[in-house]
């Protein structure tokens, strides 16, 4: 399985502190069946983000475990108005392994309307959106319309393997478990932060998802999916999603008009 999401590396945010605890969290993540991680500390107003600084962390990781897993690097990516002038001027800066697709986390608290916009900036540069787990923002479970309009438009999404199995609570287990019913999620990822609390796990989400939507489906969102994005390719076919065309609480109204971003994917 290949983990797109996972606070590897050590003394940056509120992931490992410690060398020692992320050569522990590659030995779980291995017996757990991955075999690419890619490295996303966060990139937001309490935790700096450097490059430079991030490979030489990525590269003493890769002394210590060999060739137990192949590393990527990447980032937890928040859409505030500095980081994305950043990006726009360092294509390549905040994206996994300097290719095409970008981590992208919202605030628990507000979204701005500005959002379109911003992945729209985006795009004109060749970073695509990858929304992380939707499932956990509060803002997201009272108005699943506004994913709809950003899948609808192109957009992709990361579910946390551990919201399937509760780890977060109710609402965003049936959240998930909606949203993969769907067909609105692309892949699943740890999130991973920590060994005991957060622990690099993907395999149970990856059962619940197989149990559920079928091994297509948990083979899509945890082997070919991420690896496609990993080396920065295309994804292969996906499944249609559904209820994309609906506002509030998915009712009856229809989306009307069709966004920049929609036209820059060309989806209807």
């Amino acid at each position: 399985m290949i983990d797109i999401h996972h606070h590897l590396l050590f003394g940056l945010d509120d992931g490992s502190p410690d060398i020692e605890t992320s050569v522990k969290m590659v030995d779980i993540a291995v017996r757990d069946g991955i075999t690419h991680i890619v490295c996303t500390p966060h990139a937001n107003h309490r935790f700096q983000y450097d490059r430079a600084v991030n490979e030489r962390l990525l590269e003493q990781i890769r002394e210590r475990i060999g060739g137990k897993v192949t590393l990527g690097l990447g980032c937890d990516f928040h859409l505030s108005w500095d980081n994305i002038q950043d990006a726009l001027d360092n294509p390549g800066r905040y994206t996994i392994n300097g290719k095409k697709y970008l981590l992208v986390e919202f605030a628990d608290t507000i979204i701005p309307e500005s959002i379109n916009d911003s992945f729209f900036e985006l795009t004109i540069v060749k970073q695509r959106p990858i929304i992380t787990h939707p499932e956990r923002n509060p803002v997201l479970q009272r108005h699943p319309e506004r994913l709809a309009e950003w899948v609808r438009d192109g957009a992709l999404v990361q579910v946390t393997a551990s919201s399937l199995t509760g780890r977060f609570g109710r609402t965003a287990k049936a959240v998930a478990e909606k949203f993969l019913d769907r067909n609105w999620v692309h892949f699943l990822a740890t999130d991973a932060h920590n060994l005991e609390s957060r622990p690099p796990i993907l395999s149970q989400g990856y059962k619940v998802v197989a149990d559920r939507n079928g091994k297509e489906a948990a083979d899509r969102l945890c082997f070919r999916n991420p690896l496609a994005v990993f080396y920065g390719e295309e994804l292969g076919p996906q499944p249609e999603p559904t209820h994309l065309k609906v506002r509030d609480d998915w009712s009856s109204t229809t989306y009307k008009k069709k966004s920049l971003l929609a036209r820059m994917f060309g989806r209807a």
